[in-house]
């Protein structure tokens, strides 16, 4: 019935919140310069480099300028691009910047795409997120305020780690017994979500292969893994997506108000796939204001 009702009403009225986190209004900051840094996340000669130098697995951190005894929030994006390629720019660099701007410390995330399979991609994310939490002090960050954040299939890949932030150790992450790849919290853009009825075919085939079994599907729906411990949720979506259908997004936070899990759902009525920050269109370009309310809590000055 929820999602029944929702779909038919976020439709007319253009933008819904469901939100038990309420975010404050955005504070006058100053705007930061930014020094970028590159990270790999696997040793060299790992096999989870891959055999492309250029598509090596890594993170590029950016970091505001000044203030040298902050700690900071953080936030890991994860670009979308079906599992197949990486949306990079529009659904990366900008958004770290942006971050950057407003005093978080970002990093963007490479991980490995097709012919990569699971447990690649799912991988290269813990790793990242252990990477970053475990250098905390030295890029001035706060242990406890990291969070994740993707588009498209990279929205799959942040909700997998979100509601299963163990659900395989990689034998080369030193990490994996010690440091959690638990985001704090979660943001997603016209995340791909389930893989069953409402999925993206694409990153299906992908991520799993031609015929991944019942099982598997189940494995990779978001929507069934949410529990006590998943972390509070923001979701920006567009009713009529055509590639990844807005289901996906009203499934998630169907899952997290059943589990008591703060969430903040933003459906607009018109709107293509993959707008990333959607600067030319007056409808939705403001749904970035929308994010940065929600996280004004994890601003520094």
């Amino acid at each position: 019935m929820f999602l029944k009702t929702s779909s038919l009403s976020l439709g007319i009225l253009g933008t819904c919140s469901l939100s038990a986190l309420a975010g404050a209004p955005v504070k006058e900051e100053k705007t930061f310069q930014v020094e970028e840094t590159t990270i790999n996340l696997w040793a060299d000669g790992s096999k989870n480099n891959g055999t492309d130098p250029a598509k090596r697995p890594n993170l590029v951190i950016y970091k505001p300028k000044g203030n040298a005894t902050a700690k900071r929030a953080a936030m890991v994006v994860c670009p979308g691009g079906g599992y197949g390629m990486l949306a990079s720019d529009h659904e990366g660099v900008q958004f770290a910047r942006l971050f950057a701007s407003k005093g978080m410390v970002a990093a963007v995330l490479t991980y490995r795409v097709a012919p990569n399979k699971f447990p690649a991609p799912y991988a290269d994310a813990v790793r990242a997120m252990r990477i970053v939490r475990s250098r905390a002090a030295e890029f001035g960050i706060d242990p406890s305020r990291i969070g994740l954040m993707g588009f498209s299939a990279g929205g799959h890949l942040a909700s997998t780690v979100a509601t299963q932030p163990d659900l395989y150790k990689d034998p080369e992450d030193n990490l994996a017994t010690t440091v959690s790849a638990r985001p704090d919290r979660v943001v997603l853009g016209y995340p791909v979500i389930t893989f069953g009825e409402f999925t993206h075919a694409g990153s299906v085939k992908n991520l799993l292969g031609d015929n991944p079994s019942a099982a598997q599907r189940a494995q990779f729906s978001g929507e069934l893994h949410v529990g006590a411990q998943t972390p509070p949720a923001f979701i920006f979506h567009t009713a009529d997506d055509g590639a990844v259908p807005v289901q996906n997004a009203l499934l998630f936070a169907e899952a997290c108000i059943k589990n008591k899990v703060p969430v903040a759902l933003h459906v607009y009525p018109r709107g293509k796939h993959g707008v990333g920050m959607a600067l030319d269109n007056p409808e939705l370009s403001g749904w970035t204001e929308v994010l940065l309310r929600w996280l004004a809590d994890w601003h520094s000055v």
